[in-house]
């Protein structure tokens, strides 16, 4: 019996087509809104009040609650009956530390952040600008009209006054008869902490950054480049010794951690308050290679041409610190900023040159001698990120001189991916010679 030929099964060359199909009107093509085409109807978008709470609020729990709870594991392992309340005020004070707010407690001022905490608090401050702008549509524009910065500023003005209100709130809950923590401070620190990290979530997410790199001179772009990344890997250098410094003494990091005799949820708190502090001892470590060194109190001074160590407080990331100066094989250790410097001018010049081959001498130097002063002024930032103060007398000053190792780091790292860039630039033009 004959059969009809469908799409499915063609028959005698019979060909599907797609215009030969029925065309199905789907509910949205039916209804009108507002006599517009819905292709042409505008996004709705969230208020900014709104959203900059939402953002703003989430951010501040993730890197609050977690301090919350570390603090609350640590009273209770010992079993010394602190009330709830005194011990929620102390993780909230430990969290406004956290973003440079120092706290006047009965041993003296206490200013030395956990940068690990405020890495994290930054990154979710960052996210919450983005989140907010993507809300408030900051990147949206139409062709006919040029880009304005102002929905960015906007949704980072927002996520900063927030942050500030939480932050005087968080102070104020904080401050009791132990510690006391000024609200002013906390709603200014606070607030500019939201506002830098907020602002630039909300450019990255409106194209903001983007747009400024690109009008920006190409020695200065690939200045800042060279500079950030040389920058991080002495931090990185910094971070590498740290560890490799606290795994050889790791029996006597093992031994301050068992003084405590808090049991094995203690211990593991006391690890994660060290990791909290770990950044601020790989910059400390850091300062170091670069040449400087740092203090830890009026007694303590370790740098590698000079150490001199006075009592300590009983903190296992301590346990790694050298006794004397640099002797043996420890002083290849003073090259990783070098090392780190050629590094970043071989990228230099390996990136610069592959884009433009004929790319001439004077603006692919000039970038790799301005990124010495980019890579001086992040050091120098970062320092004076990881110094402060755990107390009066003894402890009151502990950190790095930020000035000093921003001032050696600029020539450093200047110098070297001056040499490299050079030297990288004759090989690879060497080498296209013989090709």
């Amino acid at each position: 019996m004959p059969t009809t030929p469908t799409p499915e099964d063609p028959e005698e060359g019979a060909q599907t087509r797609l215009a030969d199909r029925e065309t199905v009107k789907l509910p949205i093509q039916r209804r009108a809104v507002r006599g517009k085409d819905p292709a042409k109807r505008p996004a709705r978008r969230a208020p900014l009040a709104l959203a900059a709470v939402v953002n703003s609020l989430w951010a501040a729990l993730v890197s609050l609650v977690p301090t919350m709870l570390l603090v609350w594991g640590l009273f209770a392992s010992d079993s010394s009956g602190t009330p709830l309340g005194e011990t929620l005020r102390l993780g909230l004070a430990g969290w406004v530390l956290a973003h440079w707010v120092p706290l006047q407690t009965g041993i003296g001022p206490i200013s030395l952040a956990p940068l690990g905490l405020t890495a994290v608090a930054a990154w979710r401050v960052y996210r919450a600008g983005v989140h907010t702008a993507r809300a408030i549509g900051a990147r949206a524009h139409h062709k006919r009209t040029p880009w304005s910065p102002w929905p960015a500023a906007r949704a980072g003005l927002a996520i900063g006054i927030v942050y500030s209100a939480l932050g005087t709130l968080a102070a104020t809950l904080a401050d009791h008869r132990d510690v006391d923590v000024s609200l002013v401070r906390a709603a200014l620190t606070f607030g500019g902490f939201g506002l830098v990290a907020g602002s630039l979530g909300a450019f990255a997410e409106a194209r903001g950054i983007a747009r400024l790199a690109a009008r920006t001179p190409r020695v200065l772009r690939d200045a800042t480049r060279t500079g950030l990344v040389a920058a991080l890997l002495v931090l990185g250098a910094g971070a590498a010794t740290t560890g490799m410094a606290v795994a050889v003494s790791g029996g006597d990091a093992s031994q301050i951690i068992d003084d405590y005799h808090t049991g094995i949820a203690g211990q593991i708190g006391l690890v994660i308050v060290c990791g909290f502090f770990a950044p601020d001892v790989a910059v400390w470590a850091a300062s170091y290679l670069v040449g400087p060194g740092f203090t830890i109190g009026s007694e303590t001074f370790i740098s590698a041409a000079h150490v001199s160590v006075g009592t300590l407080p009983a903190v296992p990331l301590l346990a790694g610190l050298p006794s004397t100066p640099a002797t043996g094989y420890a002083p290849l250790l003073l090259g990783l900023p070098l090392l780190a410097a050629l590094i970043a001018g071989w990228l230099l010049a390996r990136r610069s040159l592959r884009s433009d081959p004929e790319r001439s001498w004077f603006p692919l130097l000039g970038a790799a001698v301005l990124a010495g002063p980019v890579a001086g002024v992040v050091l120098a930032l970062v320092s004076a990120a990881a110094g402060g103060s755990l107390g009066a007398d003894g402890l009151a000053d502990i950190g790095p001189h930020a000035g000093a190792v921003g001032f050696v780091a600029m020539f450093m790292i200047a110098i070297g991916a001056l040499l490299s860039t050079a030297a990288t630039k004759l090989a690879l033009r060497a080498k296209k010679a013989r090709e």
